[in-house]
């Protein structure tokens, strides 16, 4: 148990730093291209957007990879027989759906347990991602209907 604990921790951390760097780098482009273009316009609003979900989908993705590599490495084969299996049950797990076709031995489920709570905890931190850019967007929008 405490092995498993370790592990999931260290994926924790990593998924975490993951996730740091690239919402940061993202908040950086948005500003700068913000900033040199003098403002917010409906079309550039719209682009941001969907740019910052397709960006934060890609880090998810990354994030669950990430986890489907270390289920693969230390899970017995009979458990995830292929790369495909094991990254459709972190997709599960990580999104916390859970459909329970596919489980771990009682020895192992510690582990997806974890990576459930840091799922939640990262799509927590895109959504609020994407609603602090959406109320700058519009903030912008109407600043620039005021000007």
């Amino acid at each position: 148990m405490l092995k498993l604990s370790l592990i999931g921790a260290f994926l924790v951390a990593i998924t975490v730093v993951i996730h740091a760097v690239g919402t940061t780098m993202w908040v950086g482009v948005v500003i700068r291209r913000v900033t040199a273009s003098g403002g917010w316009r409906a079309t550039q609003a719209m682009t941001v957007l969907i740019r910052t979900v397709v960006v934060l989908v890609a880090l998810h993705v990354l994030e669950i990879i990430l986890w489907a590599v270390a289920y693969r490495t230390m899970v017995p084969d009979d458990e995830l027989a292929t790369f495909e299996q094991a990254v459709y049950f972190s997709f599960v797990t990580f999104t916390t759906l859970g459909y329970g076709d596919i489980t771990l031995s009682e020895s192992w489920r510690l582990l997806s347990g974890i990576e459930a709570l840091n799922g939640i905890l990262l799509v927590g931190w895109s959504t609020a991602m994407i609603f602090t850019v959406v109320q700058r967007i519009w903030q912008g929008l109407k600043s620039n209907k005021n000007n």
